[in-house]
């Protein structure tokens, strides 16, 4: 499980300007383990987006793509309600908060956000997993704000700080 130290210190009374490693070292100390050390792995705008509408496309390959349209707020193209965004989950419906890469934005492990046209779409960004953010191994569907308690989140707020992906 991983746990921002804001959070921890919510809990447990942590020294003033404690960081990760001095916490994990008080930690295996006292003989409870830890894997590693994350933070600071996701950058630039990700932001929360509602998915407005989506259409669902069989594709050659036997996939299903969902081709969606999400509000991001003030990160909306100009004139423009929403962004259209290539998808392959299916674990969302329309009106769930999510959270949005946008272009520019580096998720964990280096990888880059760019506008990129797949199965007949240029995606104007990326609905993201918890993988794909660095908080956990799950990829089996993208991350829905509803289910951590964030589901009224506003359009084109930062998803960053709202998951803590800014902390240790």
């Amino acid at each position: 499980m991983r746990v921002p130290l804001r959070w921890l210190g919510e809990y447990a009374q942590l020294p003033d300007g404690a960081t990760g490693e001095q916490v994990a070292a008080a930690l295996v100390s006292v003989g409870l383990e830890e894997e590693a050390l994350h933070g600071g792995d996701v950058r630039g705008p990700v932001v929360v987006g509602r998915v407005l509408e989506f259409t669902d496309e069989p594709q050659k390959n036997g996939r299903t793509i969902r081709w969606c349209q999400v509000d991001v707020g003030p990160h909306n193209p100009d004139g423009e309600k929403a962004r259209g965004i290539v998808c392959g989950a299916h674990n969302f419906v329309a009106g769930d908060a999510v959270v949005v890469a946008l272009l520019g934005a580096v998720l964990a492990g280096g990888f880059a956000i760019s506008a990129r046209k797949t199965y007949g779409h240029v995606s104007d960004g990326m609905i993201c997993s918890a993988r794909e953010l660095g908080l956990g191994d799950d990829h089996a569907g993208i991350i829905r704000l509803v289910e951590l308690g964030y589901g009224d989140a506003v359009p084109g707020a930062d998803a960053v700080g709202l998951l803590g992906l800014d902390e240790e």
